[in-house]
């Protein structure tokens, strides 16, 4: 069977792939989100660059192993790289798009990404550790990083930080606050940050199933968190079996194309949704007391963060009545003046950038008045409303249009957007009734 046709048994999937040369030597590995095209892709049109031609003259035989994800593809590659050290990945082992994850020695260790040319400014010369070579000074490195896991080539780390901190809960904060972190109040931290848990449950619950992942064994981690979520239940810790609960769900189900820079070809990204830049979400919500002393609030986020600087709030001006459709029509309006080609002509405070997702508290009639203000201003950008139901405890997520990789998007991030929604409520209803005291 010739290549070609062997490639077109491939699976249309996620995995990695391995060529070999007439020695049976691996002499590269890659990885993809569709296996089929991506090999194809090398048989197929132009190659670009001698060391591809070069290559690929020397392979005889291709073998491809499936994961489940392309997170799992992107830590399969490294873990195989690293065994392997085939010579044309070796070739282009200064790549400055080379990145590392490191997990440190802290009482409640830190999870760090690195870039390899960091890395070598922070230690020295290229030497080998982990049996691939990486530092100068292998033993000073082992002082500050405990694991080490990677290459990862063409990692989009900012994005690969924040699903990873989803799927085991780690810690962004320094321990000894006053107060618990954001993260903590939308059910992503254990308590780091107010000593909520033990450096050595933190180590149990947190670092050591992040690095069993890291070294590729999605399955066993699974496995462990289904006997824990067994035990914590029949000792009635429900709260934290509903949360091993979650994150069993969350590993059999990760949405990650994000993750992906330029490694992958264009004919594999089947999302881009933006997670290569911080996502700006603007929260609105509409405050008052019987139809009196009108209030919108505009909460910001980025990057998952608040950004109090670009908070705002309307005093409503148009609006007679208990109307709050009506009055958010009014918000956005005003809203995305400052939004305008002429606000930014102006520049400065008056111009306000444009979210990447508008998320509103509210059900349908909020939503499509949102989209009608929306299309008046010729503008398109996916709209969120979360209605709370007759009772005021069900948050139902609503959609201005039901584009698929929105709602993929907005279903891994649920606790982030209600926290959103959350926080434009306390804002509104604080100048609400800061506005009833004048």
């Amino acid at each position: 069977m010739t290549l070609e046709k062997k490639i077109q048994s491939f699976p249309d999937s996620p995995g990695i792939y391995l060529f070999f040369n007439a020695k049976k030597e691996i002499i590269y590995i890659g990885k993809a989100t569709s296996l089929k095209k991506r090999v194809t892709s090398y048989f197929t049109g132009k190659r670009t660059g001698r060391p591809i031609e070069r290559m690929m003259h020397e392979v005889v035989s291709i073998t491809v192993k499936q994961t489940e994800s392309a997170l799992e593809a992107i830590i399969a590659e490294a873990n195989a790289i690293t065994q392997y050290l085939p010579k044309y990945n070796v070739l282009g082992k200064d790549n400055k798009s080379w990145n590392y994850i490191g997990i440190t020695r802290d009482t409640y260790p830190q999870i760090h990404t690195i870039r390899q040319h960091d890395m070598y400014k922070k230690f020295g010369e290229k030497t080998n550790i982990d049996g691939y070579e990486f530092h100068k000074d292998a033993k000073q490195a082992r002082q500050v990083y405990k694991n080490i896991f990677g290459p990862y080539p063409g990692l989009n780390t900012n994005a690969a930080m924040r699903l990873l901190q989803r799927l085991f809960y780690f810690s962004t904060c320094k321990p000894g606050a006053k107060r618990p972190c954001l993260y903590y109040q939308m059910g992503k931290c254990l308590g780091v940050c107010i000593g909520t848990i033990t450096p050595i449950e933190y180590k149990k619950q947190v670092i050591a199933p992040l690095t069993m992942f890291l070294k590729g064994g999605k399955k066993r981690v699974i496995t462990t968190l289904e006997k824990r979520m067994k035990g914590v239940a029949k000792e009635r810790h429900y709260e934290h079996a509903a949360r091993l609960r979650d994150q069993i769900t969350a590993l059999r189900r990760i949405h990650d194309i994000a993750l992906i820079n330029n490694s992958f070809t264009q004919e594999d990204i089947v999302i881009q949704d933006q997670e290569s830049k911080p996502l700006r979400i603007e929260g609105y919500d509409i405050s008052h007391l019987g139809g009196k002393d009108m209030v919108g609030s505009m909460v910001v986020f980025v990057g998952g963060h608040a950004k109090k600087s670009d908070y705002r709030i309307f005093s409503i001006k148009s609006v007679v009545g208990q109307n709050d459709v009506a009055c958010l029509a009014e918000v956005l309006t005003r809203r995305l003046q400052h939004g305008s080609k002429e606000a930014q002509n102006r520049g400065g405070a008056y111009f306000w950038p444009l979210p990447d997702l508008f998320l509103i508290d509210g059900g349908k009639p909020q939503i499509h008045a949102v989209m009608k203000v929306l299309e008046n201003y010729n503008i398109r950008i996916p709209v969120v409303g979360i209605a709370k139901g007759s009772e005021r405890k069900k948050n139902e997520f609503i959609f201005g249009k039901r584009v698929k990789n929105v709602i993929m998007w907005v279903d891994a991030h649920r606790t982030l957007l209600i926290a959103i929604r959350d926080e434009a409520h306390r804002f509104a209803l604080k100048y609400q009734k800061k506005k009833r005291k004048l």
